[in-house]
């Protein structure tokens, strides 16, 4: 799997604490494994956020994203980052 980000989502998680920063890594290695991890809790998302997904960073945030197929690759894009509740309001 391919990962990408929107430019917004880098500027969060530039702007993020450092804890969040390597919590993220850490689990964006996971997630390029194995995107379907438990440790992940990999989910779709629905009101708003539908047609999106969801991944753990830590066990308040989440970084969120969408699936897209280029060619024969599939594609991790990731747009938005954030606590539970900045994102979920």
């Amino acid at each position: 799997m391919i990962v990408r980000y929107d430019p917004i989502f880098l500027k969060k998680l530039k702007n993020a604490d450092v804890r969040i920063r390597k919590s993220f890594k850490k689990q964006l290695e996971g997630f390029i494994k194995d995107p379907n991890s438990p440790q992940l809790h990999n989910h779709s998302l629905r009101n708003q956020w539908k047609g999106h997904r969801s991944i753990n960073v830590t066990n308040d945030w989440r970084a969120v994203y969408t699936e897209k197929i280029e060619g024969v690759n599939k594609i991790a894009y990731f747009v938005a980052i954030g606590t539970h509740k900045e994102l979920y309001k």
